[in-house]
């Protein structure tokens, strides 16, 4: 009696287990299930629809162009500002060359206007001595004091006593005969003084030559 009873507690035990099993299983199936639908929901949500998609795609296109459109804006402004500084410069310039042209002689008559007031004092004082000499003697002055203030600015006489005629420097306006070998070919007497600017000849010297 005591083995039937051992029997039918091990079966009742037996038929427990096979229910707990049957329960975990039935459970992990459910767990399984609802996991599989919360991913599908979970990718359901995360991925973007059709026009989303196309949206997207849209926008990745219209990047490139927006860029090229700005960089072009900028390179034409960069284009009209570089347009605007050169005639700017270029308007200065011709201002300054036209003030030069008007003007580029200030320097030179300021340091001759002291001649002319030397003149007017000559003139004044003239008119109170009947001495020529004194007025020789001012005029000599006076015409020094120019012929160096001319110097400092680069002009120079063009020397014509005894030098051999030379048409770089000299303008032969007479020939004079018989005048020997010894002034063949020579200036003898220089009719208007000629100059040299910085060694530029600006005004020839009309001589008379030996023949």
């Amino acid at each position: 009696m005591d083995e039937n009873k051992q029997k039918t507690d091990e079966q009742q035990d037996a038929t427990v287990n096979n229910e707990e099993q049957t329960t975990e299983t039935a459970g992990n199936e459910q767990t399984a299930e609802e996991t599989d639908q919360a991913t599908e929901s979970t990718g359901a949500e995360s991925a973007p629809t059709g026009k989303e998609a196309e949206g997207s795609q849209a926008t990745e296109e219209e990047d490139p162009l927006k860029a090229a459109e700005a960089k072009i804006a900028e390179l034409n402004d960069k284009y009209l500002r570089k347009v605007a500084e050169f005639d700017n410069y270029r308007k200065r310039t011709l201002k300054e060359k036209a003030e030069l042209i008007l003007n580029g002689a200030e320097k030179t008559i300021v340091k001759i206007l002291p001649v002319i007031d030397d003149f007017e004092r000559a003139i004044a004082n003239g008119k109170k001595t009947d001495d020529p000499e004194v007025l020789r003697e001012g005029i000599d002055l006076i015409f020094k004091k120019f012929i160096k203030i001319l110097e400092g600015e680069g002009v120079a006489r063009i020397e014509t006593e005894g030098k051999d005629f030379d048409t770089d420097f000299h303008e032969a306006i007479a020939m004079v005969p018989g005048m020997g070998d010894d002034k063949k070919g020579k200036c003898i007497d220089c009719v208007q003084t000629g100059y040299t600017l910085n060694g530029k000849v600006i005004r020839y010297a009309k001589v008379a030559v030996g023949q």
